[in-house]
C-alpha cells in the first residue's frame, strides 16, 4: 500500500492526485505513439519543479498531437490547464508547466542536442517507456 498520501507537491496539491496526472499523460503520449518516454522524479534535485516527463515524436503533427491529447486529458482528468506553453511543433520542442509537472515534447533531434535525461541524471527514473 502506498504510504504517500499526505506528501505535498510544491504546489501544495497531493502527491497521490500528481502522481495520477504524470501517469496520465504518460498514457496518453503512448496512446500518441510517442516514442522514448521517460518520467522523472526531480523533488530531490530540484526547486522547479517535481516531476519530468521527456518524449519524442518523429513528425511535426505528431507532436502537436501529444500537445493537444495531453492538454485534453489533463483538462478531463484534473481540469487543469497548462501555466504555460513554451515553443511549438515546427521548433522541434514544446514546453507544457503544470506546476508540479512539467511536459517535454521533442523532435528527435532537439531531444539529442539538449540532453535533458544528462542535465537530471541524478533524478529518479520512476518509468521509462522505450
Amino acid at each position: 500500500m502506498l504510504q504517500c498520501e499526505m506528501i505535498p507537491t510544491r504546489s501544495g496539491g497531493d502527491f497521490l492526485e500528481t502522481i495520477e496526472l504524470a501517469r496520465r499523460i504518460v498514457d496518453v503520449i503512448a496512446d500518441k505513439k510517442g516514442e522514448d518516454i521517460l518520467l522523472l522524479d526531480i523533488r530531490a534535485v530540484s526547486l522547479i519543479t517535481d516531476y519530468f516527463i521527456l518524449c519524442s515524436g518523429t513528425s511535426e503533427r505528431q507532436l502537436q498531437a501529444i500537445q493537444e491529447g495531453i492538454e485534453e486529458a489533463a483538462q478531463k482528468t484534473s481540469e487543469l490547464r497548462p501555466w504555460h506553453i513554451e515553443g511549438e511543433a515546427a521548433s522541434g520542442w514544446i514546453l507544457m508547466d503544470y506546476g508540479d509537472i512539467v511536459v517535454h515534447i521533442f523532435a528527435p533531434r532537439q531531444r539529442s542536442y539538449y540532453d535533458l535525461e544528462s542535465l537530471w541524471k541524478e533524478a529518479h527514473v520512476m518509468l521509462r517507456v522505450q
